[in-house]
């Protein structure tokens, strides 16, 4: 597990250190740096994949992650010419990785004093690993079909776009905690288990999967029950939107088992606040079953199902990081900065820095004045 991750000079930060735990929150107004965090996983992954990260350095551009050129990466009012991504892990190992910031060919050069101990048989590096961008794909006509990401690589898309081939090749498998069965599946395999969480986004809701192999496309459809009457099949594009947005994050979750690293941007898109309550709650139960949880998010809904899940004891308060992100100004300076609210075991939270989840307290606070005051 990843217990500290450093980052020098890279984007807005001029230096921060943030301690994730087996579930970490990145939360904060847009564009103060929580997908920068994420970000500096993803393009260490993706060098690796690329084979560049103990040749040449940082693949800036890949399946992962687009970030533009050297200076689109560099913290702009750097003292110094170096860039640093330092991770911490479990067992105490530290990796440090470091560039040169080379402004006038604007390329970030692998430093003599970059080092990366053998740990390329992590999560981060390896098949135990999945990450869902914000910008998922929705319902579509025929959904995508790949051997390599899906059997091979065991991936379901940074958009989601192998989830349902994913979900057929593997809707047999053990769910691989008690922590996150939901009672009312029907069995621990993992298409009952997402058809059960996902009654909680959209009561009633059956998932449909034919795998086409001589097309390479699987079809998606949809049937609803109420009460002893079950609908006709319909295909995704007549149904909800938030019903396939978020059957990536249902289907990546409860793949998961100890051990893994899922990060995770925006799980509650398109989702009723009952639906992002309870995607919170699953998160906190994978990562009271050993999977470390990354999520950026935006909703209060995804924290508070967090919160029940530790008020409940699901989770322990120790086992979760709460970062929240702004942005200061040090003379001509400004920079990313991170504050760290802690949670107790009823779910409460010590600190609501301004901007944290309040928005709904200083609307109320407006509503309850009289007006033209």
């Amino acid at each position: 597990m990843i217990t500290e991750l450093q980052l020098v000079n890279y984007k807005c930060f001029a230096g921060q250190t943030l301690h994730p735990k087996a579930l970490t929150l990145l939360a904060g107004l847009n564009g103060m740096g929580k997908s920068s965090v994420l970000q500096a996983l993803l393009i260490l992954r993706q060098s690796y994949l690329d084979g560049t990260i103990l040749k040449t350095g940082l693949a800036l551009n890949g399946s992962l992650v687009h970030m533009g050129t050297a200076k689109d990466v560099f913290y702009e009012d750097a003292d110094n010419d170096q860039l640093e991504i330092g991770i911490a892990w479990a067992d105490r190992v530290r990796s440090t990785f470091s560039l040169n910031y080379l402004r006038e060919a604007d390329v970030l050069a692998l430093s003599q004093d970059s080092l990366l101990p053998n740990v390329f048989d992590r999560s981060l590096f390896t098949e135990k690993f999945q990450y869902l961008q914000a910008e998922r794909l929705g319902p579509r006509v025929a959904c995508a079909v790949s051997d390599q990401s899906v059997r091979v690589q065991r991936q379901v898309g940074t958009a989601g776009q192998y989830a349902e081939h994913f979900l057929h090749v593997y809707r047999t498998m053990k769910v691989s905690s008690q922590l996150m069965l939901h009672p009312s599946g029907k069995s621990n395999e993992l298409l009952s288990q997402v058809q059960a969480w996902m009654h909680e986004v959209s009561p009633g809701t059956e998932v449909h999967l034919d795998l086409y192999p001589q097309m390479d496309i699987v079809n998606l459809e949809y049937s609803f029950i109420t009460g002893d009457q079950r609908s006709n099949r319909y295909r995704s594009t007549s149904v909800g939107f938030g019903i396939t947005y978020t059957l990536p994050v249902l289907t990546a979750v409860l793949a998961a088992m100890p051990g893994h690293l899922l990060l995770i941007e925006n799980p509650e898109a398109h989702l009723h606040p009952q639906g992002q309550v309870k995607i919170g709650e699953l998160l906190a139960r994978a990562a009271a079953a050993g999977v470390q949880v990354f999520v950026e998010t935006h909703s209060d809904h995804v924290l508070n199902g967090i919160r029940v899940a530790v008020h409940d004891g699901i989770l322990t308060p120790e086992s979760v990081s709460l970062n929240y992100f702004s942005r200061i100004r040090e003379g001509e300076r400004v920079r990313g900065v991170v504050k760290e609210p802690r949670i107790d075991a009823d779910g409460r939270i010590d600190e609501w820095p301004d901007g944290f989840f309040d928005e709904w307290d200083k609307s109320l606070e407006r509503l309850l004045k009289p007006r033209g005051k």
